[in-house]
């Protein structure tokens, strides 16, 4: 049986890597046309592109650095310009910068938190809305984190306050789109084993993280896809909208 998520344009930011290119795999192997939106990483892009293309789907990489002013406006319009429509957007793009104590705050460091993790989700809705508006129908998919449930610990605590903006935010436009036909929901992933840590995490962080774990394991990207597909597809979750996924092996527990 086909899926419902045949043919569908389906954006994801931060796609060459990690949990955003898991995602554009899995959405890829159920039929949709994905666009594979990276920055610096091309060749990991590319690659993303090529396996969905060796796998039977449809995929293709825009570039954009998403802190730049105007970046969510040229990233989409390219999208549009590939498949004339977009029915899903997954907002995943984001990063730590780095981990800094109270003390080592300076506004650069904020301004660079906010334009990586709150700044342009926002410059993205304010890009897709409209289209979705237009064509009556849409699904976005936000990315949290267990942090913001968390606080952040170990100098996380700006990023994990950004993703919190998130998952706020993420109700607030399920209401205000709802009656257009759009559904606005969150995936807030745990700790999970990708580039993300291996740039901010050391080996005995990990550790201590998993420690804390119910399925004492880390989990891994292709954990997190199932979450993504049930958000996107109006079979499975037509009448679910504002909500905040956990997918963390049982380390929070709303």
């Amino acid at each position: 049986m086909r899926s419902d998520l045949y043919d569908k344009v389906v954006l994801v930011t931060g796609a060459s890597t990690g949990i955003g290119a898991a995602a554009a795999l899995a959405f890829a192997a159920a039929g949709s046309k994905v666009v594979v939106h990276y920055n610096a990483s091309r060749e990991a892009a590319e690659e993303v592109v090529a396996e969905a293309r060796a796998a039977g789907g449809s995929a293709d990489a825009v570039r954009g650095d998403v802190t730049q002013a105007g970046a969510a406006g040229r990233i989409v319009a390219a999208t549009l310009a590939l498949h004339g429509r977009i029915d899903v957007l997954v907002n995943n793009a984001g990063g730590m910068v780095a981990r800094r104590r109270i003390e080592e705050y300076d506004e650069a460091y904020l301004q660079q938190v906010l334009a990586l993790n709150v700044v342009h989700v926002a410059m993205f809705m304010h890009e897709v809305i409209p289209v979705m508006r237009r064509q009556g129908s849409g699904c976005v998919i936000n990315v949290s984190s267990i942090a913001a449930r968390m606080g952040g610990g170990g100098g996380a605590v700006l990023y994990a306050g950004a993703k919190g903006f998130i998952a706020t935010a993420t109700r607030g436009w399920a209401k205000e789109v709802v009656g257009d036909g759009i559904r606005v929901n969150a995936v807030s992933p745990g700790v999970i084993a990708t580039p993300f840590h291996e740039r901010y995490s050391t080996a005995e962080q990990l550790s201590a993280m998993q420690a804390t774990i119910p399925m004492n394991r880390l989990g891994s990207a292709e954990d997190c896809v199932g979450a993504f597909l049930y958000l996107a597809s109006p079979s499975q979750s037509g009448y679910v909208t504002g909500q905040i996924i956990e997918v963390n092996g049982g380390q929070y527990m709303a």
